[in-house]
């Protein structure tokens, strides 16, 4: 393999100069609006390489770079950078990155995480004595340390073969260019109207006008453009220890935030290794905490104890079985799930097999709804995803996100770099692991996932969703292993999600008697019309370990894409 490596770099400036063509092309084409071409339930399909990612360019700029004869890391954090640019609001330079990569050569799997700590300039005391109760869900206090830049280079040094000034290049080019504004993109620009409207920057860039841009509009990113440039041309230091990264700071400091200039110098990706858990004869492999990875794997490992495919696919039964598996790995979840090093027990104890056992024999899939009185809390669907697998059999799975819409609303000046919001999901209880101090990870709820059948990437698959990933995941990976349905039919197949007051919101696609069925247990039901993102946006990528053949799907509930050769 890594000769495999040494022999691709000298293509890298081909392989830019490729994709730069191909996204050129695209953006003519759609110019006017971006639609999705492929038939539901049929996959795309190559005996080479795949790429899904949460928007057609940067699936396209991705596909580009596999068929230039880049690696599976080249591709992801080209289409990643894309990303950053054509969905402003869910992700970019501000935010943070996690990722799973699959190295063909060692059969073994790495986890880098992208997670930027919290600022340094006060500490929960004084943070209280300021007369806060708990951190804003926006502004300046909710800023973390943007941690995907950083990640974005550590991919790409340790496993990539271009450079990371040639993997920023489409995307400098779409923010040069401007980004087509889809239907998609003006309805989630129009929603945040309102955050948008509160921060002078932030409207100047993103309500041209005065207005939220129709389909159709071109939105120009003229500072998002020189800010790629410059870090093609000085690396991803100069985010943290550059002139940028000092407008960066300087600009939270003036707005009262948290983050200090070493919170940024000292910020480093960390590599780590995967958690995983058997399932349906697969090892289903997570990033560890601070992330919710441990969660999926609980829910999964529950279920392994029943039959779920007697109880049958979305009958009632079996969507009962799902929802009680979710409710009771989110317990363990929102009280112990947290940065590592303030976490009170470890992912092996949170997996122990006879407390799994325990908490599976709790669920009867002919029973009734748990009572509950718990409040809806709001969602933060914000996030994309990015699966890459080369030639070589190498997989990248690899999500990112600024958490809300826009992040914590602020966008710093001459930059177009929008701040996520990350720190707001830190707690004020002193007793609990995810409580807020400084240099400390928050709580993430990204959960990239490669399954293994024999030490080989079988799947890859993710899916944005804030606290609903697990439950888009869950169901998908069930419709795959359990009930045998491809990549995109799995990811078609109506699904329910839990939310946190106990009711169900499920697409109406699932039979009204089943829906029924689950009201007469003493569920709420809320029936669900049309596809919609609060459902997820899955994509999937199965590796047919026989013939080799890639079979790639994407969600139509967002912009997902999936392209094969």
């Amino acid at each position: 393999m890594r000769e495999h490596r040494h022999s691709i770099r000298t293509t890298g400036r081909t392989a830019s100069r490729a994709v730069a063509a191909v996204l050129i092309m695209f953006l003519i084409g759609c110019a006017s609006s971006i639609t999705r071409d492929t038939e539901p339930g049929r996959d795309a399909a190559g005996n080479a390489g795949a790429v899904t990612a949460g928007h057609p360019l940067a699936a396209e700029a991705g596909l580009a770079v596999l068929q230039s004869g880049g690696l599976a890391m080249d591709a992801a954090i080209t289409a990643a950078a894309v990303l950053a640019v054509a969905r402003p609001h869910m992700n970019g330079i501000g935010g943070d990155m996690f990722l799973l990569y699959h190295d063909s050569a060692t059969r073994l799997t790495y986890a880098l995480n992208g997670s930027g700590k919290s600022g340094s300039a006060k500490t929960l005391e004084e943070l209280k004595a300021d007369g806060l109760d708990r951190m804003p869900s926006s502004g300046p206090l909710s800023v973390s340390v943007p941690g995907a830049v950083g990640a974005w280079s550590e991919a790409l040094r340790r496993f990539g073969t271009i450079s990371f000034a040639e993997a920023l290049e489409p995307a400098s080019r779409l923010a040069q260019a401007g980004l087509p504004v889809s239907e998609r993109l003006a309805s989630d620009i129009a929603g945040a109207e309102a955050k948008l409207r509160e921060e002078p920057e932030a409207a100047r860039i993103f309500l041209p006008g005065g207005r939220p841009p129709q389909p159709g509009d071109v939105l120009a990113r003229p500072d998002l453009a020189q800010t790629l440039l410059t870090l093609q041309e000085k690396g991803a230091e100069e985010l943290y220890t550059g002139a940028l990264g000092r407008k960066v700071v300087r600009f939270i400091q003036d707005r009262g935030g948290l983050v200090r200039p070493n919170d940024m110098t000292m910020y480093m990706p960390e590599w780590t290794q995967p958690v995983s858990a058997r399932y349906q004869g697969f090892e289903v492999q997570v990033v560890p905490p601070n992330t919710q990875g441990v969660t999926l794997l609980e829910e999964l490992a529950m279920l392994q104890h029943h039959d779920l495919a007697a109880l049958g696919h979305n009958s009632a039964d079996y969507l009962h079985t799902i929802s009680e598996a979710i409710r009771l790995a989110f317990v363990d979840r929102d009280h112990e799930v947290a940065d590592p090093r303030a976490m009170r027990v470890t992912t092996d104890e949170l997996l122990e097999p006879a407390r799994i056992r325990q908490l599976a024999g709790s669920i009867t899939p002919g029973g009734r709804a748990p009572s509950l009185d718990v409040a809806t809390s709001p969602d933060h669907p914000n996030t994309v995803y990015v699966i890459a697998v080369d030639q070589y059999g190498n997989v990248v799975s690899l999500i990112q996100s600024l958490f809300a819409t826009f992040g914590s609303g602020l966008v710093v000046p001459e930059t177009g770099i929008v701040l996520q919001n990350r720190g707001s999901l830190f707690r004020f209880e002193e007793d609990h692991p995810n409580v807020f101090a400084p240099r400390r990870r928050p709580f993430h709820t990204l959960c990239p996932v490669i399954v293994l059948s024999n030490d080989l990437p079988w799947l890859a698959v993710g899916t944005p969703g804030g606290d609903g990933q697990t439950h888009t995941l869950t169901q998908v990976i069930n419709n795959i292993a359990v009930f045998g349905m491809t990549p995109q039919e799995a990811i078609d197949a109506p699904r329910l999600r839990r939310l946190n007051d106990g009711s169900l919101a499920i697409e109406e696609a699932v039979p009204q008697e089943v829906r029924d069925a689950l009201v007469a247990r003493g569920y709420t039901v809320h029936a669900r019309s049309g596809l919609t993102a609060e459902f997820g946006g899955a994509q999937a990528v199965l590796v047919d370990q026989i013939s080799g053949r890639r079979r790639a799907g994407a969600d139509r509930r967002r912009e997902g894409w999936a392209v094969a050769y």
